[in-house]
C-alpha cells in the first residue's frame, strides 16, 4: 500500500465519521427550524384556531385579510415609525456615548459599565420599571414637572395615544443604546491615532476630525450597529406588551404584537402565522437593502 492510498483511506475514515458528529446538530435544526418553518407556511393557508384538530384550507383569504385590514395597516404603520425612530436614535446616542467614553481618562470601564447596564435586564422588566417613571399619579416624571412649576405639562404618557408609542421608544432607547455603545467603541479604538494627529496638524477642528476620518472609518460598525437595531426595531415585543398592552386602543399595536394578539388571544392562528411570514418577508426584505446600500457606502469610504 503507497502513501497516497493511506491518505485517500484516511480522509473517507474521517468522512464516515464526520457524518455522525454533524448529525445530532442537523437533525436539531430540522427539529426546531425546517419542521417549524414548512408547518407555519402550510398553517398561513388555513383557518386553525391553536387547539382544534380541525385545520381548514383556506388559500389566500388570510392574506387577503392582511391586506384589507385597516388594523394591520395601523400596525404596519406603527411598526415603521417605530423602527425609523429607533435606528436614528438609537445610533445617534450609542455614538454619542461611545464618544464619551472613548475620551474619558478616568472611570472609563465604570462608564462603559453603566451605559451598558440597562442592555442587561430583560425587556420585562424594563417595561415594569418605565410604567412605574411614567405614571400619571406617581410616576417620576410627573413629579419632576410638578417640582419645575410646569404641572400643566403634566400627562397619561402612557394613556394618551400622542405620547404611548412615543414613550416607548424612548424607553428603548434606554435599554439599547448601551448594547450598540460597545462596538462603536470598539470601531474607535480601533481607529490609529496617527490619522487624528495628521488631521490635528492639518489645520481640522473636532468636528472636522470626526466628520472626515473617524466617521468614515465606523462604516463597518455602523453597517452592523443599523442592521441589528432595524431588525431588533421591528421585532419589538415585550415592551408594548407590559406598558400599553397595544393601546390605547390601536395606537401602539406593531406587526409583532398584532400577531401575538390574534394568534393567542383571538384564537386565530392561521391568520397570525400569515402575518409572521409577511414580517419574515418585510424584515427580509429591508435587510436586504439596508446590507447593499451599506456595504456600498463602506467599499465608497
Amino acid at each position: 500500500m503507497n502513501a497516497s492510498t493511506s491518505s485517500i483511506k484516511r480522509k473517507q475514515w474521517w468522512r464516515s465519521y464526520a457524518i455522525w458528529f454533524i448529525l445530532p446538530a442537523f437533525l436539531l435544526y430540522c427539529i426546531f427550524v425546517m419542521v417549524p418553518t414548512f408547518s407555519s407556511i402550510y398553517l398561513s393557508f388555513t383557518s386553525w384556531d391553536g387547539i382544534s384538530d380541525n385545520i381548514r384550507y383556506i388559500g389566500f383569504e388570510n392574506f387577503k385579510e392582511i391586506w384589507n385590514s385597516p388594523r394591520v395597516h395601523n400596525a404596519l404603520t406603527n411598526t415603521i415609525i417605530v423602527a425609523i425612530a429607533l435606528v436614528i436614535l438609537e445610533n445617534v446616542v450609542a455614538l454619542l456615548l461611545a464618544i464619551l467614553v472613548d475620551q474619558v481618562r478616568w472611570l472609563k470601564n465604570l462608564f462603559r459599565s453603566i451605559f451598558y447596564f440597562p442592555v442587561l435586564m430583560s425587556g420585562i422588566i424594563m417595561g415594569f420599571i418605565w410604567m412605574i417613571i411614567l405614571n400619571y399619579n406617581f410616576g417620576v416624571v410627573n413629579q419632576l414637572l410638578d417640582l419645575v412649576g410646569l404641572s400643566a405639562l403634566k400627562t397619561d404618557w402612557l394613556g394618551n395615544p400622542d405620547y404611548a408609542l412615543l414613550s416607548i421608544i424612548l424607553s428603548t432607547v434606554w435599554k439599547a443604546s448601551g448594547y450598540y455603545m460597545i462596538i462603536y467603541l470598539a470601531g474607535l479604538q480601533g481607529i490609529p491615532q496617527e490619522l487624528l494627529e495628521a488631521a490635528s496638524i492639518d489645520g481640522a477642528g473636532k468636528w472636522k476630525q470626526f466628520w472626515h476620518v473617524t466617521f468614515p472609518l465606523l462604516a463597518g460598525a455602523t453597517t452592523v450597529c443599523v442592521m441589528l437595531s432595524m431588525i431588533n426595531s421591528l421585532k419589538l415585543f415585550d415592551q408594548i406588551a407590559v406598558m400599553t398592552n397595544g393601546g390605547p386602543g390601536f395606537a401602539t399595536e406593531t406587526l409583532t404584537y398584532i400577531i401575538y394578539k390574534v394568534a393567542f388571544g383571538e384564537g386565530r392562528q392561521g391568520f397570525g402565522t400569515a402575518l409572521a411570514i409577511v414580517l419574515f418577508i418585510l424584515i427580509m426584505i429591508i435587510s436586504l437593502i439596508q446590507i447593499r446600500l451599506l456595504r456600498k457606502r463602506e467599499v465608497q469610504m
